[in-house]
Order: C-alpha cells, then structure tokens, then sequence
C-alpha cells in the first residue's frame, strides 16, 4: 500500500530513544496502510503533539517522566474530541494483572508485556485500526450524524436546487437526490420557476455594491420560504445573487391559470418585503410550465424575463414574453463554463477542448450572422479573461501574441479563424499552468533538499520538514516522490548514507560518523549501516 493511501495514523510514545527509533523504522508500517504521524519521549510531549498530528492510534510506555503513559490516557480521554475515535495500546514492563486491568478500564485496547515482538505490536495497532473502524462505521448510524446532517440540509438541497436548474442530473437521478434531501418531488411535477433580484439601491448605486446585499437576500429568502411553503414551493439562492423560486403545480390545473397564481404570489412577496426590508425586489417568471426535466430552460425564460426591468422599471413581476427568434450564441452555459474553468486550472487540455467544443455547438456552431458570432466571442473571451486572472495572472503574460484579438474580436473574420484562436488559447493556458506548477514544485523540492544537505547531522523526518514549511505532509510526499522518482524517507537514508560512507572512508571513526549524519545510538547506526551497505562501518573503513 502506498504512503499516500494510508488508512490510519500512529504515534509512538517512548522514553528510551533506541526502542522508540526501532518502533518507528523497523516494522513495516507503511505496507500495512499506517502512517507514523509523530514520536514523542514523554506523555507531556505527546500531549503537546496530538491536536496537531491527529493520531488515529497511540502506542505508549507506562512508565515515562513528567507524565506517564496511564495520565496521558485519562487526559485525552477527557477531552471530548479525543473520547471517542483514538485506540490506545500500552507497552510496559509491568507484569501485574492488577496493573493491566486498570489500564483497560481506563480504554487502553491493548496491553503488551516488553519485550514484544515486533508481529506482536504490528498485530495489535492493525487490530486496534479495525476496531476503530468498526465504531466510526457505528457512530455514522447514530443520532449524532442524523443531527449534523439536519443541520448542513438547507446547504446541500441548495445545491441540488442549483444543479437541478443547470441540467446537472437525468431524470431518476434527479428523483433519487430529491428524495436523499428530504424533497417532495412526484415523478409526473409540472413545475414553473422564478427569479428574483434586488433591485439597485436609490441613487443609481449598483445592488451588487450594498453592504447589506447578503442580508437582504437571506431574508427575502426566508420571507419566501414561510409565504410559499412547501410542497408548493421552494426557495433557493441562485449563483448570481438571485433567489431561485421553483413552484410545484397542481395536477391538472391550467397552464395560464397557473403562472397568473404564480405571479399573483410573487406580487404580494415583493410587497411585504418592501415593507418589511425597506428595500425593493423585481422578479422574473417563465413564460409556460414544464416537466421536471424542464426546470433548466424554465430558468432561463426566468432570467431573461428578470432582465427586462431594464425597460420596465424597478418593483415588479415581470412575465416571459417570445420576442422573435433568440440569440442561440449568447445563451449562458454554466455547466460548460465550470468544466473549462476546472479543465483549465488542472491543465487538463483534453477535457477544456471537450468543453469547448460544447460551448461552441451551443453558441458559436449555430450562430447565423457575423454580429451573433462576434458577440459570442467577446462572451467566451470574458469567460477565458476570468479564468486568467482568477490565478493572479496578466492575460498578454499568457496568450502572448493572441493579445490582438482579445481585444478587438472582429478582426476574427471567419468561423476557421474564430475556431483556431479559441483552441489556441486554451493550448496557452493549459501550456502556462503547467510552466507555473513545475516552477512551483520544483522551489518546493529544491527548499527540501537545502533542509536535509543543511541538517543532516540531525534526526529528519517527513512531518518536521512539513511543519517548517507550513504544508501538509502527504502533499509533500506526494509531490517530493513526484518530483524525485524516491520517497522522502529513502533519499534521507540513501544521504546519510553516502555521506556516513565518506566520513569512514576518509579515516573518521564509526563515532563520528553516527553523529555526523544524526545517529545518537551507534548500535542503532551500525545496524541501519549494515543493512543499507551489506556491511559494518568498521569493515567500510578498512
């Protein structure tokens, strides 16, 4: 198993430098899916280390100064984030029935006589893993998960709203997340939708600029949800700041008859939160009513119809109305738009070229005069300016030459050309990510081998080089293994062993050579030595 898939954490808590060495590196962890997060020489110090590292499971001496390991335990045990999900497996020297029996009613999971042998230790963390994975498994069924899942409801119907309404789900997917978020939704739903925006605040200042903007939309929100209760309706935020109103219909009842009850409920909402917010709502309404499948092009009317207070004015519903033939090319596509945006971000070229490629069938590959097309170019490169700048950078920094046509679009004169200059850019921009993440990578990889060059007389390990740089140590690992083709802990070795190898070589003594390269135990040294070399440093050195 590798580092990175690792299932549980461990800390080791011993006194004795040579044992806790020889706990953490000579029994296979890793290949058993443990990852040793810390090592600690006393309770005090481990106590210290725990809200830090998070371990899963601690193995620990009894016997320790300042705190021993049976007051570390009740200690942690009180608090209530530890209580629960950490398994404690005790090694000690005290061959008392008496002794052991207090340690397991204080929630010690094992009690190991020293010596043990290393299957023995190895056997009962992996065993102390599954236990706790058994009561994780048990606690997700209890109560307190039902609770905290009440509590983040709202959140994620909010977001099944928002997916629904951007076509993200078929039909018995869609029937499936309703039902998981406690939604009310029959298979054969007519359903209308609005959408309602503050208006600008007096004085001709933007809506988008008010610091009371969240506010108002959370309250008109909740002024929603108790005027239009479920399963009549439901409210939910709208990624433009909008509040999104989807309005269940009766079965049976008439399509005009329908939307005139809608827009009369909508009226008496924008009243009372007149009166109530002292701020003013228009709404917009879909023009007809519509399956579940529906919801997205029912939106869309929505929106084009919140659109037209431009005309009409402030305060108001406003219904859909066809105005002729709309611009197929200006349509928005979010769901494509967040696919280039992720694509882009990861520079993953295929999927961006996926992407736009259904932008352009959607827009740019049915539009029929020069005009639909120019317009749509300056909407896709606003969509690319966004992405650019989004990671801090200038978009001539990375399109270069294509600069030109971001800002004059009509010198693009064909389809061809409009085509070429779009995947073009995508190339530069999947091209640029890339450049900027292996220089990223490789500062990062180089700042870790000045740590271990500079402190290789020292104990290193993975997590205190991850705390010096303030990043997470199995993204570190990651991207050192990534990087380097080794793991963090095999180029140490093979470091200290190199250069254990000179020293001995160049006359020094195994004493010297031990310290040189953070080895304090030279029994210790020797044996990783011997085992690395296929020989002891003493015979190195003749």
């Amino acid at each position: 198993m590798d580092k990175e898939d690792k299932g549980m954490n461990l800390m080791i808590v011993e006194d004795e430098l040579r044992l806790r060495n020889s706990l953490a590196n000579n029994i296979p962890w890793e290949e058993h899916g443990i990852e040793v997060v810390g090592l600690a020489g006393n309770g005090q110090e481990a106590l210290a280390m725990v809200e830090r590292k998070r371990p899963d499971i601690m193995l620990l001496d009894v016997q320790m100064p300042g705190m021993d390991g049976l007051t570390l335990v009740r200690t942690l045990r009180q608090k209530q984030e530890t209580r629960i999900f950490m398994k404690f497996i005790i090694l000690s020297g005290h061959d008392n029935f008496g002794f052991a029996q207090n340690a397991m009613a204080q929630g010690v999971s094992r009690y190991l006589l020293k010596p043990a042998g290393e299957k023995e230790i190895l056997d009962a963390v992996l065993e102390a893993g599954e236990e706790l994975r058994r009561e994780l498994e048990e606690w997700q069924k209890q109560a307190a998960l039902q609770e905290k899942w009440q509590e983040h409801l709202p959140l994620l119907q909010n977001g099944f709203f928002q997916r629904w309404a951007d076509g993200g789900y078929g039909l018995a997917e869609l029937l499936r997340r309703a039902r998981d978020y406690n939604i009310e939704l029959p298979e054969d739903s007519r359903l209308a939708a609005a959408l309602v925006g503050l208006d600008p605040a007096p004085g001709g200042e933007e809506a988008a600029g008010r610091d009371d903007e969240p506010l108002l939309a959370f309250s008109l929100q909740c002024m929603a949800r108790d005027m239009l209760p479920e399963p009549g309706c439901y409210a939910s935020g709208d990624l433009e700041g909008k509040l999104l109103l989807i309005f269940l219909l009766p079965p049976g009842e008439d399509e005009r008859e329908a939307l005139l009850r809608v827009g009369a409920s909508l009226v008496r909402l924008l009243s009372h939160a007149k009166e109530v917010l002292k701020a003013t709502f228009s709404a917009g309404v879909c023009g007809r009513t519509g399956g579940l499948e529906e919801l997205g092009p029912l939106v869309q009317e929505a929106r084009r119809a919140l659109r037209e207070r431009m005309v009409y004015g402030t305060d108001i519903v406003i219904p859909y109305r066809e105005r002729g033939r709309a611009n197929k090319a200006m349509e928005s596509q979010p769901t494509l738009e967040k696919a280039l945006e992720i694509a882009l971000e990861t520079a993953d070229e295929d999927k961006a070229m996926e992407a736009l490629t259904g932008l352009w069938e959607a827009g740019l590959g049915r539009a029929e005069s020069a005009e639909e097309v120019h317009e749509t170019v300056l909407y896709l490169s606003s969509l690319f300016v966004r992405i650019i700048q989004k990671q801090g950078w200038s978009v001539r920094q990375v399109v270069e030459g294509d600069m030109d046509n971001f800002l004059h679009v009509r010198l693009l004169d064909t389809r061809e050309e409009t085509w070429s200059w779009l995947t073009r850019t995508v190339k530069k921009i999947a091209a640029f990510v890339r450049k900027e993440r292996s220089t990223t990578s490789n500062q990062v990889v180089k700042s870790i081998l000045a740590i271990v060059d500079q402190e290789i007389d020292r104990d290193i390990t993975l997590h205190m080089v991850a705390d010096r740089m303030y990043v997470n140590s199995s993204y570190l690992s990651r991207l050192f293994k990534q990087e380097t083709g080794v793991s963090f802990s095999s180029y140490v070795l093979e470091r200290k062993m190199e250069k254990a190898k000179s020293i001995l070589q160049e006359g020094g003594k195994v004493y010297d050579a031990a310290r040189l390269v953070g080895y304090r135990d030279v029994s210790y040294f020797t044996k990783v030595f011997r085992k690395y070399w296929g020989v002891t440093p003493g015979e190195m050195k003749i």
